[in-house]
């Protein structure tokens, strides 16, 4: 049990943090989150002409702000309700258990009102800064399960969109320089609106025989693909088995 010396020296180490960390928050505006958005604690107007590096920065700064300023919030109220504790009578005792806290224990943490065993300091920040909602779904994921993957106009489409207009990127920033400034951009190679080259230029009935193909600039690209390196499919070349039903009938009559 605390004497009443011990329990008078507790509450002056409680009222001294108390203040400490009272005017730590008056002097730094609460962490500067007392502005509507990043950008005025930064002296910036738009994110327009930013490079996404520097927001990446700005974010990242506004994201430790709010995980300091809890901090900060929680410690206050937890030393509140240490004070109260002392008024009370009931600091020293466990809330859980009832049974007595060791002083050791309150003179490394003095705003605690569990023993060790029934420590409730776990508490998780669910707080985050509003430039953050783009993260959250549809745009916070992708569907990475093929079986079940959606053939709508998801966020990766979305961005690709916008991404087609121009990014920070330069060819230099990928392993395969793409040859246009329109393309310098992830996965700008990729196919719009069809999956396969050949669905272009390709096409069957409705019971889906009487394959035709179709010439069309398409085809003729696909066509150039395939001489320049010297295959038959673009999977790779045909197996012997396979190969002579393919070969012209002149050159077979040659041979």
């Amino acid at each position: 049990m605390l004497t009443s010396q011990q329990l008078q020296s507790f509450k002056q180490t409680l009222s001294g943090m108390k203040k400490e960390l009272e005017e730590r928050l008056d002097n730094n505006d609460h962490y500067n989150l007392e502005r509507g958005h990043a950008h005025e604690s930064v002296g910036e107007l738009s994110s327009y002409d930013n490079h996404p590096g520097d927001e990446g920065t700005e974010l990242y700064e506004r994201e430790k702000d709010i995980a300091l300023s809890q901090h900060s919030d929680y410690e206050l109220e937890s030393i509140e309700k240490a004070l109260q504790a002392i008024d009370d009578g009931s600091y020293g005792t466990c809330k859980k258990c009832g049974k007595e806290i060791s002083k050791e224990r309150l003179e490394a943490i003095p705003t605690t009102l569990f023993c060790k065993e029934h420590s409730l300091d776990q508490t998780v920040s669910h707080d985050r800064p509003i430039e953050e909602e783009v993260l959250m779904p549809p745009f916070g994921k992708f569907d990475l399960d093929e079986q079940d993957e959606s053939v709508a106009f998801d966020a990766e489409d979305s961005w690709q969109e916008v991404a087609s207009w121009g990014t920070s990127e330069s060819p230099s920033d990928f392993f395969i320089p793409p040859t246009n400034y329109d393309d310098t951009y992830v996965e700008y190679e990729e196919n719009i609106g069809y999956v396969e080259d050949f669905e272009n230029f390709i096409g069957n009935d409705i019971n889906g025989e009487n394959i035709t193909v179709y010439p069309n600039e398409q085809h003729e690209k696909f066509e150039d693909a395939l001489d320049e390196e010297g295959i038959m499919t673009t999977f790779g070349d045909l197996p012997a088995y396979e190969h002579d039903p393919y070969v012209d009938d002149d050159d077979h009559k040659n041979h």
